[in-house]
């Protein structure tokens, strides 16, 4: 007997973000778990998806475990932008099995369903909360073997449907030995953190058969509009094979003398990391970057942690933030991931098609952080350059160094190496006085100045002057004058 290759349709669950995270979209006709702790957004995902997927044509049946009626959940559950009320007994059926469960018989409670299930026809299949029955079972003395029999029946039935199935249940950890993790074909984990004043939920596909889904932890935040998942932006690399370095287009930094330091300025698509102490002017470089950009006819965008971009870098800056050719991304939102950050910065970059982005500062990204994804924060740093890199955008990112003369670094994450090229701006004593200086430490593949050069600021912006050897040799020169 010959078998051809099974296709699997994949449903579009209609939550940002969660299709990716899942690998392409839901199975069709799949068994799923929704598992976590109250108050993990699972109803409320359930729901999301529920409303999307309906139809005259693929109806769902939502089963209620709950000692409410229904009618209260779906008083919450119409404040979600999501909430259609024309397809409620029309696509979506409610129906309240707490009676049936408050018997503690499993065999009655699985006789309703599938009399439900045969006299509708749905397309969908929910049932919440899945563990309130469980435990009503075993609260009516039903034996474990009889439980895993009603499980495990359960899910031949949920297979014999043409039907995708929800269980929804509040589930505490996938290593429990529990019948339903096996049964099931998807099995999706919520998860919520608190420390502090803060609360991160994060989704977790720990199961997905058919099909590769994303590995690993995904922020997701719940708005309004529902929930939206921050999964790793994925990207088409780009092909450099072919590209030399000297025959890349160098893009102008917008600050005169700054591209002949940097053997003719920098690299289109290279990321760059301005790093130096407070007040030596980072920002006002990367200001002076978009500017040219924008000047050039390129747009940018601007992700600023620490002062508000269109109110505090000059009227230069604000003009271009008016006008639209640069693109702020809004940083105030409580709790922000990085993946949060990375998805908003590369919708932005896609939407305006910019070619030159700016972060200011990574220091004041970190503390805008929620505390308890800040010690991932150089993983997450480095997924973000990865996904920026393949956008094609020139990424120039600032970060804030305490001046220490007897320790040189150029980030305090150790991330250095993930950038193309390095700019450190620091403060020199020359004659009593402070001066700021600046150097090009790095610039990959590319020839570039190993001079500290001394810079001013003023009206214009940054002015880059002599080197500190001719400072150091003006002033010896100046001592050995005054001892004659």
């Amino acid at each position: 007997m010959t078998i051809g290759k099974a296709t699997i349709n994949r449903l579009k669950t209609g939550v940002p973000g969660l299709d990716e995270v899942l690998g392409g979209g839901l199975p069709e006709f799949s068994c799923n778990l929704i598992a976590g702790p109250p108050g993990s957004g699972k109803t409320t995902l359930a729901h999301q998806m529920m409303f999307a997927l309906a139809t005259p044509e693929r109806p769902a049946l939502y089963f209620t475990v709950l000692g409410e009626p229904p009618i209260k959940m779906l008083r919450y559950q119409q404040q979600y932008d999501f909430f259609d009320l024309d397809k409620l007994n029309s696509s979506i059926r409610f129906i309240n099995l707490s009676d049936d469960a408050a018997s503690g018989n499993l065999d009655q409670v699985l006789s309703r369903i599938v009399a439900e299930v045969e006299k509708h026809e749905p397309g969908m299949v929910f049932v919440d909360s899945f563990r309130s029955v469980v435990l009503a079972g075993q609260d009516g003395g039903t034996p474990y073997g009889a439980l895993q029999q009603f499980i495990q029946s359960l899910g031949v039935l949920m297979t014999s449907w043409q039907a995708t199935t929800f269980l929804i249940g509040e589930y505490f950890s996938e290593s429990d030995p529990n019948p339903i993790f096996t049964v099931v074909d998807g099995l999706i984990w919520m998860r919520q953190t608190v420390k502090g004043d803060s609360v991160v939920r994060k989704i977790e596909i720990t199961k997905m058969r058919g099909q590769p889904s994303l590995l690993g932890l995904h922020t997701f935040r719940m708005s309004s509009a529902g929930i939206q998942v921050f999964a790793p932006p994925r990207l088409p690399e780009r092909d450099d094979s072919e590209v030399s370095m000297p025959e890349r287009e160098r893009l102008s930094m917008g600050v005169p003398g700054l591209d002949a330091m940097m053997g003719g300025g920098l690299p289109r698509g290279y990321s760059v990391l301005v790093t130096g102490s407070s007040g030596a002017g980072k920002s006002i470089l990367a200001g002076a970057f978009l500017a040219e950009g924008a000047r050039l006819g390129e747009a940018g965008v601007i992700a600023a942690f620490e002062q508000r971009p269109n109110t505090s870098r000059g009227p230069v800056m604000a003009e271009l933030i008016k006008s639209g050719k640069i693109g702020v991304v809004d940083t105030r939102a409580p709790d922000l991931s990085v993946d949060e950050i990375a998805k908003l910065l590369i919708d932005e970059i896609v939407r305006r098609k910019a070619s030159r982005v700016v972060i200011d500062s990574l220091s004041g990204f970190e503390l805008a952080l929620a505390p308890n994804v800040q010690s991932d924060f150089r993983e997450a740093l480095s997924r973000m350059v990865s996904a920026l890199g393949k956008t094609g955008a020139t990424v120039l990112m600032t970060s804030e160094l305490e001046d220490r003369y007897t320790d040189l670094r150029f980030s305090p994450y150790g991330t250095a190496f993930l950038t193309d090229a390095i700019i450190v701006q620091r403060y020199v004593e020359l004659e009593s006085q402070l001066q700021r200086v600046m150097a090009v430490v790095k610039v990959r593949a590319s020839a570039h100045s190993h001079e500290i050069r001394a810079f001013e600021i003023n009206d214009d912006g940054i002015k880059i002057g002599d080197s500190l050897s001719s400072y150091e040799a003006l002033l010896s020169g100046a001592a050995t004058r005054s001892s004659l």
